[in-house]
């Protein structure tokens, strides 16, 4: 099969489109990128190549059909296990106690919340840190919740199975605590336990959305690398939205490069560097 590339207009069709939609900015820079991941929709389809998916978007009245396998090629969904561990050493060390001590004698019952969750490393790590602390009693319960806007990966995530390099960064320990090794050893894959999987779910979300239709008690949320895609009026409002979703004394986590966003947002103060608190502004509050 031989694959051209898009027409200049659906290529600027396509941009403004992802942009609306998911906020994301794809420039010029971009389109390679951009063509190369879609030129497996175009097998998908049947399609002889680039320009005729072009066609078949905004000529031929098939793109909202199309969407959302068009949202899943074009984003990008970098996630590791612990990755950026300083966030779940803060999470053990320092949210976690606090939470508590606010709290008082009542049980720790904790909501956490993966807002750009990818495949799923970012909620299951924080299931393995959570789990430690319910074996030795400073949590009772704990439920997260994965959201993201690509399917494709939200189906991955459910799955919960990884290639053994995939989780290398799992110490040890925990490796042999939740991670169970496949039946086939040619497969060289593992899965989270049932235990953990039971406690995490997924849902899709668009953080674009004007409201988001989840719990406004939360105690920790992580959104981590995926601000630096949205210009500053739609990174203001994405954490505005967020803010209102976390109980007083709640958590959010932005990932390293994006610290300065959360400084001016409503209702969040800095306790260290791309981790604040609410304060009570807008925490808890519906944001719609």
């Amino acid at each position: 099969m031989s694959y051209d590339h898009l027409a200049d207009k659906h290529f600027t069709a396509i941009a403004k489109v992802i942009e609306s939609r998911v906020g994301i900015k794809l420039p010029q820079t971009k389109r390679t990128m951009v063509e190369g991941r879609l030129r497996r929709r175009v097998r998908a389809l049947g399609l002889p190549g680039l320009k005729a998916y072009g066609a078949h978007l905004f000529d031929r009245n098939g793109l909202e059909q199309e969407l959302v396998h068009l949202i899943d090629c074009v984003t990008t969904n970098k996630t590791d296990f612990f990755r950026e561990p300083s966030h779940f050493e803060f999470l053990r060390d320092v949210a976690v106690p606090q939470l508590a001590q606010r709290r008082g004698a009542r049980p720790l019952d904790l909501k956490v919340w993966s807002a750009a969750s990818s495949t799923g490393a970012e909620a299951y790590t924080a299931a393995m840190v959570l789990q430690d602390l319910v074996a030795v009693r400073k949590v009772s319960r704990f439920s997260i919740l994965g959201t993201d806007v690509s399917t494709e990966v939200l189906q991955e995530a459910r799955s919960a199975i990884y290639p053994r390099s995939f989780v290398a960064p799992v110490p040890a320990a925990m490796q042999q605590r939740y991670l169970m090794r496949s039946k086939d050893a040619r497969a060289d894959m593992v899965r989270v336990v049932p235990e953990l999987r039971r406690l995490v779910h997924f849902e899709r979300l668009n953080l674009m959305d004007d409201s988001y239709p989840f719990d406004h008690d939360v105690d920790v949320i992580f959104c981590r690398n995926v601000l630096i895609y949205f210009d500053k009026p739609t990174q203001q409002a994405v954490l505005s939205r967020l803010a209102s979703h976390l109980r007083p004394g709640g958590y959010l986590m932005l990932g390293h490069s994006e610290s300065m966003a959360g400084g001016g947002a409503e209702g969040l103060r800095s306790v260290v560097p791309t981790v604040f608190q609410a304060t009570g502004a807008a925490a808890g509050r519906s944001a719609a």
